[in-house]
């Protein structure tokens, strides 16, 4: 974070870094404009249950998926792939200035968590076992997501 507390994000509409404020709000606030699901998930670090959603699909072919909770940028719909594990899945996000990476090791498992950088909401988790180029899998709770075509 910089000296006057605004962070940097990257827009992937006008491609361009902005300095932005961080988004904190109390519990209070989020549970106002999260569904009751969301909340769970994006404040509580819950998980939806595997293939329970459908991941929203442009009509053009070309989207890109925000944080619902902030509207942050975070992945492109062509860097969305079909994992099979009932999550929409991505194998790099639209910047690494947009999303925050922490140790997990809830459940006495060792995963790597994936953070909205703008607000801090939980995404989801990113693996070792995607595709090339990079490697990676997103996993992403589809509730974590609002298209923007």
């Amino acid at each position: 974070m910089a000296e006057d507390g605004k962070i940097k994000i990257f827009n992937a509409q006008t491609q361009t870094i902005e300095k932005v404020d961080p988004i904190v709000k109390s519990d209070a606030e989020w549970k106002k404009i999260l569904t009751p699901e969301q909340f769970d998930v994006m404040r509580g670090k819950g998980t939806e249950r595997p293939f329970s959603r459908q991941c929203a699909v442009p009509a053009a072919g070309e989207g890109i998926y925000a944080c619902a909770a902030c509207g942050t940028h975070l992945f492109r719909y062509g860097k969305k792939f079909e994992s099979g594990t009932g999550w929409p899945s991505f194998y790099d996000p639209v910047s690494p200035l947009n999303v925050e990476l922490e140790e997990d090791r809830a459940f006495g498992m060792r995963r790597t968590e994936v953070l909205c950088a703008r607000c801090g909401s939980h995404l989801g988790h990113v693996f070792d076992d995607g595709p090339p180029p990079t490697g990676k899998r997103y996993c992403i709770n589809t509730v974590a997501l609002k298209l923007n075509e």
